[in-house]
């Protein structure tokens, strides 16, 4: 009998796809999901304090605490940072998303804030995790303006291209393109620029890239990236400016690329920042 996410069996009937395009029916099996070796997106869910992780996950957590105590904090700051940049593009009426390396659902998804917005705001999730996809579907099983697709990032034309993406979204109007905390698991040998690039091509005037990316602004963050590259094979964090460059060809927002608290705060920031503040830097560029 499968497991799942937190060890607890499940029962072995068959999935009911009733609700599901035949794109999303088509989609090839789940694969087995390797409980013995961490997931990128369940680590990011141990640190949110989710539930959706196993004991591999959270030791990763634990050593990236003991490397830097506040260091579990980035999660939430990331997530704060996804619903403050998410109201403001529904605000100025971006009305659909795509969201690259969504991970596990928790609470104030892109779907959630952009809807609450405006309801008929349509999102489409990608993420290569067969946790992301499960969780994913059950989520949204109901939420018609919103898709789950397991595709690769770094294959633009795959997921450009997927009918959940390419059918379900207008790129003929402009698109919300998140890429929050996840380019930094593209390494370098991987060109990140060309990756980003080649999305941004494919977005009209009026898009938006919102992206943020672990900051090497530390003796300790560096430590910590060697940490990631050990448990999870992927984490080259960058510097600001080369964060920034990502930006290239857009028109980079107030107020530019700065520590994820900083970026158009609701409330006062206490500074100077904790190594937590300075972890992740984030902005957002519209294309002209």
């Amino acid at each position: 009998m499968p497991e799942g996410p937190a060890g607890a069996p499940q029962d072995e009937q068959p999935y009911d796809w009733s609700w599901a395009t035949p794109a999303e029916r088509d989609q090839p099996p789940l694969p087995e999901i390797d409980t013995t070796r961490p997931s990128i997106a369940r680590v990011y869910d141990a640190g949110l304090g989710g539930k959706d992780n196993y004991p591999v996950d959270r030791a990763v957590n634990e050593e990236a605490r003991r490397i830097m105590p506040s260091a579990v904090e980035s999660a939430r700051i990331n997530r704060e940072l996804l619903i403050r940049g998410i109201r403001f593009l529904a605000q100025q009426g971006v009305d659909q998303f795509l969201d690259l390396g969504s991970g596990l659902p928790t609470v104030q998804n892109t779907h959630e804030v952009a809807q609450s917005v405006n309801p008929d705001a349509r999102v489409v999730y990608v993420d290569n995790d067969p946790v992301v996809r499960v969780h994913g579907e059950a989520l949204l099983a109901r939420n018609a303006s919103t898709r789950v697709v397991m595709a690769d990032l770094l294959d633009v034309a795959g997921v450009l291209d997927h009918p959940d993406v390419a059918d379900f979204l207008d790129f003929s109007r402009p698109v919300g393109l998140v890429m929050l905390a996840v380019v930094h698991h593209v390494l370098d040998e991987e060109d990140p620029t060309a990756v980003i690039n080649a999305y941004k091509a494919r977005l009209a005037p009026g898009s938006h890239l919102f992206l943020s990316h672990f900051c090497n602004s530390s003796p300790e963050a560096r430590a910590l990236e060697e940490l990631l590259v050990g448990a999870l094979g992927r984490g080259q964090f960058r510097t600001t400016e080369e964060i920034t460059a990502f930006f290239d060809g857009f028109e980079l927002l107030e107020p530019g690329v700065v520590p994820a608290p900083l970026w158009r705060p609701d409330r006062p920031v206490s500074q100077p920042l904790d190594d937590a503040g300075l972890l992740i830097a984030g902005g957002m560029g519209r294309k002209s």
